[in-house]
């Protein structure tokens, strides 16, 4: 029997019309344009109106990436929602995109790790698939970040924008396939990202609400350098593990987090900026949406062709950190 290899077969995209830009953020609070493109590279971002939600932007990316992998919802047998910002704390925001999609076969769930979440769930997907347990698996990372920004802090509120992006996965054809990935994570460094409230621990209440409880706290210098190590060294290691350098690769993709991360990165692994994708101007931090919506981005301009090596990483909160090395 020979083995199983799990591929990407089909990616969307979607996020809201609003377009929050630097220069918006100027009247909100103090800051700038220049102070914020030289510090992210983030030019604006999308943000969600009232009366929309995480689930809303993940079905229409998750239709999109059905109809390119031209299956039928009803062939999927797995839908992982990555998102920490979801529509409710019950049920799942996978149950509710399940039911639009119509995909009633599927075991659904969400999955909470953060601007990793898209490697996690990609991850899990292709060890089911590769088992043989499933078939299909709709993989999706959401989010409407916006909602939990503080726009009275400059630090955070510059930072994050909301979006969606889906990739559907199944058995690969010939050579192409998921070739190795691999997922971390460190709660010691909780604290570097983090919501406080919200939860069980601190519940929400008039009084967490005022105080700002749920809304992101950071600590930007600290996380910048475990992003930049953690990254790189799991890049490496997905490469190595499937016999390949940095040199091998033709498309690059790393989380979308702030530009002189990704500069960092890219420089550690000595690969040329040509092969590194970026969108951050335009979308700024999407967390577990950044690396579909890119992914997504990049197969639509036609910058990856059949047989190239295509190498994600990612990191965010928790913290965490993950890597994914194809051949598409």
């Amino acid at each position: 029997m020979s083995e199983v290899r799990a591929a990407i077969l089909g990616t969307g995209r979607a996020y809201p019309e609003g377009i929050l830009t630097n220069a918006d953020l100027e009247r909100m609070v103090e800051t700038s344009d220049e102070w914020i493109t030289t510090r992210t590279g983030i030019k604006e971002r999308h943000r969600a109106a009232d009366g929309e939600y995480t689930s809303m932007f993940a079905v229409q990316a998750a239709r999109k990436a059905i109809e390119r992998a031209r299956i039928d919802p009803i062939d999927l047998g797995l839908i992982i929602c990555a998102t920490v910002t979801p529509d409710q704390i019950l049920p799942s925001t996978g149950c509710l995109i399940q039911a639009e999609l119509g995909a009633n076969r599927a075991a659904a769930f969400d999955l909470a790790a953060a601007c990793s979440g898209f490697l996690y769930g990609l991850t899990m997907a292709d060890k089911m698939i590769c088992s043989g347990q499933i078939r299909y698996a709709l993989v999706i990372g959401a989010e409407v970040l916006t909602r939990y920004v503080d726009f009275t802090d400059r630090q955070t509120c510059i930072l994050f924008g909301d979006g969606a992006g889906a990739a559907v996965m199944g058995p690969a054809k010939g050579e192409r396939g998921i070739l190795s990935t691999r997922i971390y994570s460190d709660g010691r460094y909780a604290e570097q990202l983090y919501s406080p409230g919200g939860g069980t621990r601190i519940r929400p209440s008039a009084e967490s609400l005022a105080s700002g409880m749920h809304y992101f706290k950071m600590k930007g210098n600290e996380l910048f350098k475990i992003a930049v190590r953690s990254m790189t060294d799991v890049s490496r290691e997905v490469l190595e593990e499937s016999g390949y350098s940095p040199d091998d690769v033709k498309l690059f993709i790393p989380h979308q987090a702030n530009q002189r991360i990704t500069d960092a990165v890219a420089s550690k692994l000595n690969v040329d900026s040509s092969i590194v994708y970026s969108n951050i101007a335009y979308h700024g931090n999407t967390s577990s949406a950044s690396v579909p919506i890119a992914l997504d981005e990049c197969i639509e301009k036609g910058m990856v062709s059949e047989g190239d090596l295509v190498l994600l990483a990612s990191f965010g909160g928790g913290v965490t950190w993950g890597g994914a090395l194809m051949k598409w």
